[in-house]
């Protein structure tokens, strides 16, 4: 009988994986996106920084920063989810493929405050060639959310 991994180690390799997949996409260091995990559950982080802010009047984040942090947030879960089982199977998960957007719809519910945003997506669907997933953003409240997505992907296919 195999003896169960020590939780140390099993932290440090799901940690490794997941910074070597945001790693691999330039975007994410560029918007200071980083994602915090518990367990196999991601949350998306995009601190306040003031070239974030589209009205300096208001002062409000950018629709286009709450987009892209929205995808990206997308993007990462469903890697995470398909990295998930082989990762947990000892299997290496190194370059894979990320999923491509066939579309992606937000919804902005009120404006983005010049703080820090949080974001979670979960996944209504992933099958072998198309996913679709829903995004919420908040800042302060979970409950008071300022945006929220509903993005279709086209998923990485075996080059088998």
């Amino acid at each position: 009988m195999k003896r169960p991994e020590p939780v140390q180690v099993v932290k440090q390799r799901r940690d490794a994986a997941l910074q070597s997949l945001i790693q691999g996409v330039p975007y994410i260091q560029f918007m200071g996106i980083r994602f915090d995990r518990r367990g196999d559950e991601l949350t998306g982080v995009m601190p306040y920084q003031d070239m974030l802010v589209g009205n300096p009047m208001l002062p409000a984040l950018h629709g286009g920063a709450t987009s892209a942090f929205l995808e990206t947030t997308a993007i990462i879960e469903l890697s995470w989810a398909m990295m998930w089982d082989r990762m947990e199977a000892g299997e290496d998960v190194g370059n894979l493929r990320l999923p491509k957007t066939i579309d992606f719809t937000v919804d902005y519910l009120r404006t983005g405050l010049p703080r820090d945003a949080y974001a979670r997506a979960t996944i209504n669907r992933s099958g072998r060639r198309y996913a679709s997933v829903h995004v919420e953003a908040w800042q302060d409240n979970r409950t008071r959310m300022f945006a929220q997505a509903t993005g279709h992907f086209l998923m990485p296919q075996d080059d088998g």
